[in-house]
């Protein structure tokens, strides 16, 4: 029966090398993901706080829901919305998905 050798690294190379370049790959994979994912996602966060802290009444506002209509008052956190005449109803300002261009 012949010898049963084990499997080597090769004289002279480095066993570093390999944890190294996969350390350096996954690191790659992780900037990608930070400028692909979650940057953007912050942008659009901090956009949507300043159009909410810049929200006043008489805008003309959309909510997540579809429901077109005029702001009439804004308490801390909750909106009163004029969806017709005589017809008011209070949402959350994180409700509100857009202001409307005048």
């Amino acid at each position: 029966m012949p010898p049963i050798y084990a499997a080597a690294a090769p004289q002279g190379a480095d066993p570093t090398a390999g944890l190294i370049s996969t350390l350096i790959f996954f690191g790659a994979i992780l900037l990608i993901f930070y400028v692909m994912i979650i940057r953007p996602q912050v942008k659009r966060q901090k956009e949507h706080q300043k159009m909410l802290s810049e929200l006043k009444k008489g805008d003309r506002i959309v909510t997540t829901a579809g429901i077109h209509g005029t702001v009439t008052d804004i308490e801390d956190s909750v909106v009163v919305l004029q969806i017709a005449d005589n017809t008011r109803i209070r949402l959350e300002k994180s409700a509100i998905a857009t202001v409307l261009k005048k």
